[in-house]
Order: C-alpha cells, then structure tokens, then sequence
C-alpha cells in the first residue's frame, strides 16, 4: 500500500499561494495585498506552512522577506501546483463546450494591436462565454509561457519551432516599402528588397522576430547593425522613418490596421509581393486547450 503523508502535514493551495505571492512580491504587505488578505493572516499561513513542511521557508528583515534555499524550491514547486489546478479546473469548465471559461492568450507585439481588434469582437460572437485573459510580449517568453501552463494559445510569426509546442498558420503577411514622404524609392515601380541595402534600414531591436524576418527578407546577415537605434515598436518605427532616419519594411497587417495614419510616411507594394512571414496559433502540443487552439487558428482565419 503506497504511502501517504497524514493530512495535517500537507500544505493547503491558499498556503501555496502566499509563498509565491511573497516569492514575487519579497514584503509580507505587498504579498498580502497582491492576495487580498491581511499581513498578519499571511504571515500566520506561511508560519503554518513551514511547520507543515518541517523547514524554515523565509528570513524575515527589516528590508523584506528573503527566501531561503528550501523556500525557494518549496516556492517554485508551489507555482507549478497552482498551475495545474488551475488548468484542472478550466479542463473541467470547458468540458464539452469549448471556449466556456477563461482563455489565456497571448501575442507579441507587432501582431497584437493590428490583429486583436478584429479578432476580438468575432470571437465573442462566436463564443459569448469566453473570457479572454490577454498577455503581450516576446515570442520566446511566450513559448516559455505556453510549456509553464500559464498561457493556453499565442499569435506568433512564423516560421517557429520550439520542442513541444504546435503550431498552425492563419495568414501570411506580406511586407511593405515604407520610406520618408521625399525618398527616391517611393517613386520606383520596380521596387525590390535588394534596393534597401544600400539604405539606412531601420528595424525593432533585438529579441523581437520582426527584425529577423525584415533582414532575411532583404538578405542581410543578422548581425548587420543598420542603425544605432533600435526601435520599440512599430509605431516607434514609423515614426524613425518619418523624421528622415532611414526605411523600413512594413507588416501589411499595421499598415492596414492604420498604423501610419499622420505620419509623413511615402509607403509602396513591392514588384513581387514579398511575404515576410506569416501569422499563426502557437500552443503546447498535447495540452488541454489544444482542441480549443485549433479551433482559434479556424476563426481567425475568417479575418483574412
């Protein structure tokens, strides 16, 4: 017969959810506070907690709540704990009617603001009893997301390929000139991304896949450092462009979206459309969501 641990020692979920809280937070009041409860409340379930565990989880100082080695661990397991719960109970809302609880979805930034807004009301049409919770960030921190179980779905670009996690493409995305108003380019109709090299071509900073696309899609190496200047965003971008900085390429689905609109931007198709990427639902292959997954990829792709 296995073995259990007597049901006085086993920690509770609300005592698991204060250590991460105060793991993340590293004060009793600003843990108490992200958890809605009293410091002193929080402070007696993390006592309760230790001695459940039988070890000392956190050094309390005058400078805040450090944790020790164990609560570290104890902490980093705790999250993981909280994470399948929550996906138990989401599987078991969800179950048999999709897209019946809370959704997580993220999305990274030069597709969020452009896709998001048309997306949005469709798939509350289709499923009023979704609730969306919504994540923006960096496509590799929301792989990361998707294998942690904190996200169940995420519009990336593609081509991407991470051990685990599948994929389905929507659209493809093609890519457009975009130069200041006076730029010799903006005049040519035989524009092709070879006339760029010898432009200062200006990208989004490291870490975000647009600048990876642009540069293979102008068959540049992707150490080139074309400007000094990273930009932030597209709209950043847009506006570098305009002030007389250089060119870019432009995702068509900003430049549908309006993401040029009052900029003194001169914006022209090339001679052969040149699809720099292509837009898709990213999520864990296998996981529970991932019926509910494929099934965004289907409505998403009546956008297009």
């Amino acid at each position: 017969m296995e073995d259990r641990l007597p049901a006085s020692s086993m920690p509770t979920l609300r005592q698991l959810q204060f250590l991460v809280a105060l793991r993340a937070e590293r004060s009793f009041v600003g843990a108490a506070e992200a958890v809605g409860v009293t410091q002193p409340t929080l402070s007696a379930g993390i006592k309760d907690l230790e001695n459940a565990l039988g070890a000392i989880l956190v050094e309390r100082g005058r400078t805040g709540a450090v944790l020790t080695p164990a609560g570290e661990e104890a902490a980093e397991r705790a999250a993981r704990a909280i994470s399948e719960v929550e996906e138990l109970v989401r599987t078991v809302q969800a179950a048999g009617e999709p897209f019946s609880g809370t959704f997580r979805l993220g999305a990274i930034p030069t597709i969020a603001p452009f896709l998001l807004p048309r997306a949005l009301p469709l798939l509350k049409q289709k499923y009023p009893r979704l609730r969306l919770q919504m994540r923006e960030d960096l496509t590799h921190r929301l792989v990361e997301a998707l294998r942690a179980r904190t996200l169940d779905a995420a519009l990336i670009a593609l081509p991407y390929e991470a051990h685990g996690i599948a994929t389905a493409t929507i659209a493809d995305d093609e890519f457009l000139f975009l130069g200041p108003e006076d730029h010799p380019l903006a005049k040519r109709n035989d524009l092709s991304p070879d006339q760029l090299r010898q432009d200062e071509l200006l990208l989004l900073e490291d870490g975000h896949c647009l600048r990876e696309h642009a540069l293979s899609a102008c068959k540049l190496a992707p150490s080139r450092r074309s400007s000094e200047v990273g930009a932030t965003s597209l709209h950043t971008l847009v506006q570098m462009v305009a002030g007389g900085m250089g060119v870019t390429l432009l995702p068509k689905i900003a430049a549908e979206a309006g993401a040029t609109a009052g900029a003194h931007v001169a914006m022209r198709p090339f001679a052969k459309p040149v699809v720099g990427r292509a837009i898709g639902v990213a999520w864990r292959d296998g996981g529970a969501r991932a019926e509910e997954a494929r099934m965004l990829a289907e409505v998403l792709r009546e956008l297009f």
